[in-house]
């Protein structure tokens, strides 16, 4: 039988994680003869196949970021379904990143390509007509997000959930790691408090947040600073930001927020990695004006942090915009260090949160579903 030939599109970092192992998951489960041809970061390098795109030429945040870096989308686009005609996969697999992943799942769709799209884009949040070109160019829809099978059911879409994916990293992690002395150790701050700062992934949000976290995190003199260094990001850009008080650490963001009494996140996937590892947050979210303002018009959800949008109500604090200044993440620091039944509550909905994501087999989920799809 013929090798298969799968061509797989991530655009970010979280979704070079997830669709490195879905190449884990197929390549050692159940098919290791399998070509992949991708668009990620290193991590999907590390699996093997052939990278096209890097995930650093492909990131832009923001409505205003997207309008400004058009011809380069636009690019990039053309070059793409060029690429996939000239490899010709038996199945495209679409992961997360809807701006870009849509438009070439419905210009797939008429070239009678197969698309399965993993870990579905955000309908439920906004452009909920998106759902129609959804149901019209995708073969197969796996959704990682407890609420998010009944919503499709509504739009008269059968889709898989397969439980969230974090749930197999997190899990991995834990049964490896080292204890919290060694950690600190290892980075030599040996019995230290510790403040963790996870400022984001892309330049604009880093540029914009970091400074804002680093004045809040001062306010804490006997705690060490250590900052997350993002995995497609060059440590000179981080330069400018950093003095004495505060470290900055690669390749280790699970470590630091492990032995973080609290942490500082970035809205997005790193608040649910947060809560998952068991530390109390604070979310931060602080984007362009105008940015900002198109998506109040447009995003009709009451969070934006994904524990408090599956646990339905305010677990982490979030704090937003004009609100996300040094001074209120102070305020809800110093709650999360003085109120111990507070910290107990956080613990404890984290712990419910992830009985709520499935037991940690997403990729071999995704794995099955998609051979299934080629077969």
């Amino acid at each position: 039988m013929a090798t298969s030939k799968i061509y797989i599109i991530a655009g970010e970092a979280s979704g070079d994680l997830h669709a490195s192992n879905l190449m884990k998951a197929i390549s050692t489960e159940f098919d290791s003869t399998i070509d992949f041809r991708f668009w990620g970061g290193d991590k999907m390098k590390a699996v093997g196949g052939t990278l096209v795109k890097h995930i650093r030429e492909l990131a832009f945040m923001g409505f205003w970021e997207v309008i400004k870096n058009l011809r380069t989308i636009t690019g990039n686009l053309k070059f793409c379904k060029a690429d996939i005609l000239s490899f010709q996969p038996d199945v495209l697999v679409l992961v997360d990143y809807p701006g870009f992943n849509l438009r070439i799942a419905e210009w797939a769709k008429s070239h009678n390509i197969k698309v399965m799209y993993y870990i579905s884009p955000q309908v439920w949040a906004w452009k909920e007509s998106r759902v129609k070109k959804i149901r019209r160019s995708i073969d197969q829809m796996n959704v990682i997000l407890p609420f998010e099978k009944d919503f499709y059911k509504k739009h008269q879409m059968e889709v898989n959930y397969v439980g969230h994916p974090l749930m197999e990293v997190i899990q991995k992690y834990k049964n490896e790691a080292k204890s919290k002395e060694a950690i600190k150790g290892e980075l030599g701050i040996a019995n230290a408090k510790v403040i963790t700062l996870l400022p984001g992934s892309r330049k604009q949000e880093i540029a914009v947040k970091l400074p804002i976290m680093l004045e809040a995190a001062r306010q804490f003199p006997s705690y060490k600073i250590l900052i997350a260094h993002a995995p497609a990001m060059e440590a000179d850009f981080y330069a400018p930001f950093l003095n004495d008080a505060c470290y900055l650490v690669q390749n280790r963001t699970y470590d630091l927020l492990s032995i973080a009494e609290f942490a500082m996140v970035t809205s997005g996937t790193a608040t649910l990695e947060t809560a998952l590892i068991g530390t109390p947050q604070v979310v931060c979210y602080k984007g362009s004006s105008i940015s900002y303002w198109i998506a109040r018009q447009l995003i009709k959800i009451k969070y934006i942090s994904l524990v408090n949008l599956i646990m339905d109500r305010e677990v982490v604090t979030e704090l937003i915009q004009h609100e996300c200044n040094p001074q209120r993440i102070i305020e809800e620091l110093n709650k999360l260090a003085d109120d111990a039944p507070k910290r107990a509550q956080v613990l404890s909905d984290y712990a419910e949160l992830s009985t709520m994501l499935g037991n940690g087999d997403a990729s071999s989920k995704v794995a099955r579903n998609l051979l299934k799809l080629i077969r």
